[in-house]
């Protein structure tokens, strides 16, 4: 699987990407993209040959991929994914890894999460597609606002993040929604 945007690639995982996709993940005690990344959920470090078999797995199930790369000018910046709520109802949620803080408010995850709900849509027989974050996580939540998605649920004071509450924000958008949308 491979989609080409203006600034983005998305693309199937190779056996040749693993090392790099858990360097971006593992490599650094304390990675920066953890901080937006759901930050209250420890990052536990697993080891390579750990790594690799967990996705090696993952992938063997899949019929449509759970998950791929995103790249631009050749280099790999992150990763979309999905996962079900409830597979048997299509419920659907999205999910988005930029780990380079250089390719951060730059337009790369709106495109890319454009081009993966587009190929979701196209993919899978879905009614909805949703992601869930936190009210903490200020980019996301106005990235899947331009993306046309609305608030559907704020579970209020649920994330404990640094001696702080936050909210839990669950965002989505309908199939008609989305192809009805005036850049689609």
């Amino acid at each position: 699987m491979r989609i080409n945007g203006k600034r983005t690639t998305l693309r199937s995982v190779q056996e040749e990407d693993l090392y790099s996709l858990w360097q971006l993940k593992y490599g650094e005690e304390n990675p920066e993209w953890k901080q937006w990344d759901a930050p209250y959920f420890p990052l536990v470090q697993m080891d390579f040959d750990s790594y690799k078999a967990q996705l090696n797995t993952r992938f063997s199930a899949d019929e449509v991929p759970s998950m791929v790369i995103i790249e631009t000018e050749g280099e790999i910046i992150g990763t979309v994914v999905y996962y079900w709520e409830d597979k048997p109802s299509l419920w659907l949620e999205l999910g988005i890894t930029i780990y380079s803080p250089a390719h951060w408010s730059g337009g790369y995850g709106t495109e890319a999460l454009t081009l993966w709900i587009d190929y979701l849509f196209e993919a899978m027989p879905l009614v909805r597609v949703g992601l869930t974050t936190w009210s903490g996580n200020k980019r996301m939540i106005r990235c899947a606002e331009k993306l046309g998605m609305m608030m559907e649920a704020r579970i209020r004071k649920v994330r404990l993040h640094q001696g702080e509450y936050y909210d839990s924000i669950r965002m989505g958008i309908l199939r008609e929604e989305w192809e009805g949308r005036e850049n689609g």
